[in-house]
């Protein structure tokens, strides 16, 4: 378990370094630019993830094998993902590889020529991830459901896109987004591996910092104006899938860590969650039952999900409002609330153990607070949460008068 302070640096041009020192002969490197699906405009819906997909189609030095095997081809993983609100690139290499890794995401975000013939290819591509997820109700429905809770809104819209926007992308609307979307002063470059910290900055100045400087003048179009519905879509599947979920605390609100916790009691991965145990354990109702939080730059999202026997349908949704009804009416005791504090802490340790997620986790941080807490913060902030502070949380947001509920069925 890493548990220290971050090294940290800015390039003239706005960009920030983020480094964690290793003993590990494996290096993680990542570029994290906060822009997302939600900054699309209409016509531009599935632009950012159809980015990040055709960003390794080609430079202007390497054609997309000589991408791709730049850093494969010395037995690391070139990554890319897109989010609502970013878009990351990055890698896990042996450290002899460190350089090569710089130069090699430097050059793919700042000198892609996004190639029309490649492009093309990858819109059949993305199609066919599309297909692939229309195929998955249990995957689908997440996307269905934000389109409920942000009705109307950028961040209500799926990352992929669909197909009818895909086919009209060409290489000017790439470029017009990149213009518009990825800015210096909103760019990390996230390193967590074995090299000296003066020697990454020197490295990291080399390839990046001649880069020209564009800082972010707007501010993303702000959410408002939530009010819950209730969707039932009748479709060929074997079980009923149901989401059941409001809006939550954006990331800058002080009550989004006892928002952490009350959803992890709730329906954490853990299987002593009580939604596990209401549903599954006990009734054996549900084989998938979870609860999620996501907290966005101005809104958050909370949902729980579980998929049942088309006859259980009404029950389960029952035991779902019951649950919500007891943390919103009882408050947790010391033991419960204790036990609760030593779970959660007890999972952020053990995923700082994978150094990639730690070199994703931090950069995110910094990214968004232009600071990163040490795992000794983290774990007194959690420490300090209160049963008064939770059962707060649990009535502001399990709240069933304001719940958005959509059904497959």
């Amino acid at each position: 378990m890493v548990d220290t302070d971050y090294l940290t640096h800015t390039l003239k041009n706005g960009i920030r370094i983020i480094h964690q020192q290793t003993d590990s002969p494996v290096g993680h490197l990542g570029v994290l630019i906060n822009a997302g699906s939600r900054d699309e405009k209409d016509d531009e819906h599935g632009l950012a993830h159809f980015i990040e997909h055709s960003v390794f189609k080609g430079t202007k030095k390497r054609k997309a094998f000589h991408v791709l095997s730049r850093i494969e081809g010395v037995g690391g993983e070139l990554n890319a993902y897109t989010t609502k609100e970013e878009t990351v690139l990055y890698a896990t290499f042996l450290t002899d590889y460190y350089e090569r890794t710089a130069e090699l995401l430097s050059d793919i975000l700042f000198n892609s020529t996004y190639p029309e013939k490649e492009i093309n290819r990858e819109k059949e591509v993305v199609v066919e991830e599309i297909n692939s997820y229309q195929d998955s109700p249990s995957e689908l429905i997440f996307d269905e459901f934000e389109e409920l809770v942000f009705d109307g809104h950028p961040i209500a819209r799926n990352i992929l896109g669909t197909k009818e926007r895909l086919h009209a992308f060409n290489r000017d609307k790439i470029f017009n987004f990149i213009a518009n979307n990825y800015h210096t002063d909103q760019m990390v470059i996230s390193s967590v591996g074995n090299i000296d910290f003066p020697n990454l900055v020197k490295m990291l100045e080399k390839h990046f910092g001649a880069v020209e400087q564009k800082f972010r003048q707007s501010t993303r179009e702000m959410f408002s104006g939530y009010q819950p519905q209730t969707k039932t879509i009748v479709k060929e599947t074997f079980q009923s899938h149901c989401v059941i979920g409001t809006t939550a605390f954006d990331f800058k609100d002080p009550k989004r860590i006892a928002m952490v916790l009350l959803n992890n009691v709730l329906g954490g991965h853990a299987l002593n969650s009580r939604l596990n145990l209401a549903l599954r354990e006990r009734r054996g109702m549900a084989y998938n039952v979870e609860s999620s939080y996501t907290a966005y730059s101005d809104t958050g999202l909370f949902n729980v999900y579980f998929g049942t026997d088309k006859e259980n349908l009404n029950k389960a949704i029952a035991l779902v409002e019951k649950e919500f009804n007891l943390l919103r009416n009882k408050k947790m005791g010391a033991v419960q609330l204790s036990r609760a504090k030593k779970q959660l802490i007890g999972q952020i340790a053990v995923s700082t153990e994978s150094r990639e997620d730690l070199m994703l986790t931090i950069g995110k941080s910094y990214l968004l607070f232009d600071k990163v807490d040490p795992l000794r913060v983290v774990f007194k902030k959690i420490e300090a949460i209160t049963a008064d502070e939770v059962m707060d949380v649990a009535n502001i947001v399990l709240d069933n008068n304001k719940m958005s509920t959509l059904i497959y069925k």
